[in-house]
C-alpha cells in the first residue's frame, strides 16, 4: 500500500508536462501535489494552506487550463 506521502514522491516523478516547465511552475506543482497528499491524509488545513499556494503562483493562469480548474474545485471541496 502506497501512503500519500510516497504517493506524492511517486507522483513527483511522473508531473504533467504543463506543470514540469520552468521553475516557478515545479513550485506550484510540488504545491499541488503536497495539497493532494495533505488532503487524503485529512489534514484540511494544511491542504487548504498548499492550495491556496498553488492558486496564487497560478493567479494569472489561463482559467481554462485543466489541472487549473481541477485545483480549484478540490480547494473549493475543502471549505
Amino acid at each position: 500500500m502506497t501512503t500519500p506521502l510516497r504517493g506524492m514522491g511517486m507522483f513527483l516523478g511522473d508531473l504533467h508536462p504543463g506543470l514540469a516547465t520552468g521553475a516557478k511552475n515545479g513550485v506550484a506543482a510540488t504545491r499541488l501535489v503536497l495539497a493532494r497528499a495533505y488532503a487524503m491524509m485529512g489534514d484540511k488545513d494544511a491542504a487548504r494552506k498548499s492550495y491556496q499556494d498553488f492558486l496564487t503562483l497560478w493567479k494569472d493562469a489561463d482559467p481554462d487550463i485543466p489541472i487549473y480548474r481541477q485545483a480549484k474545485a478540490e480547494y473549493a471541496k475543502l471549505q
